[in-house]
């Protein structure tokens, strides 16, 4: 949630950025249920300080009728007090929530995922002298995909993984915690980027797949319409990506400045409903309902995390180098970052089979949005305490598995590993 005291100082910058976001909230409504709520606040106080002098009054003995008659009074008034705050409090929380995070001033200002902004493109992208299948051809002809035996069992969008490509996937998730867990490899992105960050290497984590709806909703990522899952008669919903437990791991703590930043990288089952997109992406590992997912989270202080924002970004550019996948770098614009997102990013691999690039990773900058709901502060080292801000991006989806069989297919259908990944499956160089 947005610090409501910005709100009030801000409102009409609130209003328009929250449109830019797509998001049309009503900030009159809200600061007027707010001004209500501090009046019956203050009453309530004022009460309750005159009950507690009556109080004292009483203790000395001798009472007289008039300060019994006015105990009561109050009593009565902070009862009726007290009823009337609580559903202007219920409806001052849900108006608050409804008010996205503010978006940088970097941030483009666009309508749709069709106004990202291209910051960067890197790599060549292979030439072949035959026509490119897509991998969804390649992986189905090999035996490494079975959508009719996934569909069969869960319905659409649920696949079987087989195969080399197993193996493919379990080699990228230890390439990728293999980095994130070196000091020497981050301490040479950093120095590569020029960033002012700790080199402190990432916790392996593996976080719960569900969380409590009060849970989801502090994070701000309950997305019930478009994503995410809800387990039949119970208070569970299904996470959507591993951040979405990982963020609240610390929820209404007060952790010491000295053990920060806080680093995870998480592995998790996600899965998605994703209403809305049929039609598009049907074949293959791009869009289903359930998938594997190597996540970062960070936890940090506030002036260090605009510059980790841009430091996982570099890795996410590093680990995609590494693979020597061709990619870009998207500025997201105000649509598409989401609700708590402040800024956001996206990379996306160029796949020869379909002619376009699609994305693999995307990396989100949230400053103290989450942890405002999550009440996740920092004690700072002069006493004083802070909200700390939160960062998440992707280190692997099954994404980059695409991006792999395309960019690395050879005319008869197999597939050459790449280079770093060939130590994780035993010295195989083509599947």
């Amino acid at each position: 949630m947005l610090d409501i005291q910005f709100i009030r100082d801000n409102a009409d910058l609130v209003k328009a950025k929250s449109k830019q976001k797509g998001y049309d909230v009503s900030v009159s409504d809200l600061l007027k249920t707010d001004a209500e709520r501090r009046e019956l606040t203050k009453k309530i106080e004022t009460l309750r300080a005159e009950r507690n002098q009556l109080a004292d009054a009483l203790k000395g003995g001798n009472p007289s009728a008039e300060q019994i008659e006015r105990g009561r009074e109050v009593k009565q008034q902070v009862t009726e007090a007290e009823a009337l705050l609580e559903p202007v409090n219920d409806t001052f929380l849900t108006l608050l929530k409804k008010v996205p995070n503010m978006p940088l001033d970097d941030v483009p200002i666009g309508a749709s995922e069709d106004d990202n902004v291209v910051s960067k493109q890197w790599g060549d992208k292979p030439q072949f002298d035959y026509e490119p299948k897509n991998h969804a051809e390649i992986a189905e002809a090999k035996g490494w995909l079975d959508k009719e035996r996934g569909a069969k069992i869960a319905g659409s969008r649920f696949v079987y993984l087989k195969g080399d490509l197993v193996l493919l996937e379990f080699a990228l998730w230890q390439f990728a915690l293999g980095h994130l867990t070196d000091e020497a490899v981050l301490k040479q992105i950093i120095q590569d980027n020029n960033l002012d960050v700790s080199s402190k290497p990432f916790i392996p984590v593996l976080p719960p797949a569900v969380a409590k709806k009060s849970v989801f909703e502090a994070t701000g990522r309950l997305n019930k319409e478009e994503q995410t899952y809800k387990l039949e008669d119970e208070d569970l919903w299904l996470n959507a990506s591993a951040e979405h437990t990982m963020a609240p791991m610390y929820m209404g703590e007060t952790l010491p400045e000295a053990e920060f930043p806080l680093r995870y990288v998480g592995y998790t089952t996600a899965f998605r409903r994703e209403a809305g997109t049929y039609g598009k992406d049907m074949e293959g590992i791009i869009r289903l309902h359930q998938f594997n997912k190597l996540e970062m989270e960070s936890f940090n202080l506030p002036e260090h995390s605009l510059h980790e924002h841009f430091f996982m970004v570099a890795i996410q550019e590093y680990l995609m180098q590494q693979l020597g996948l061709p990619y870009q770098v998207l500025t997201k614009c105000t649509a598409d970052i989401g609700g708590p997102n402040a800024r956001g990013v996206d990379i996306e691999a160029w796949l020869p089979g379909q002619g376009k690039y699609r994305e693999t990773h995307t990396a989100d900058y949230i400053t103290d949005y989450q942890a405002r709901r999550m009440q996740t502060k920092v004690r700072r080292g002069d006493g004083s305490i802070q909200l700390v801000h939160t960062n998440d991006a992707t280190a692997f989806s099954e994404r980059p598995l695409a991006a792999i069989i395309e960019n690395y297919q050879n005319a008869d259908g197999s597939v050459r590993v790449p280079d770093v990944l060939q130590s994780y499956m035993g010295g195989k160089t083509t599947i």
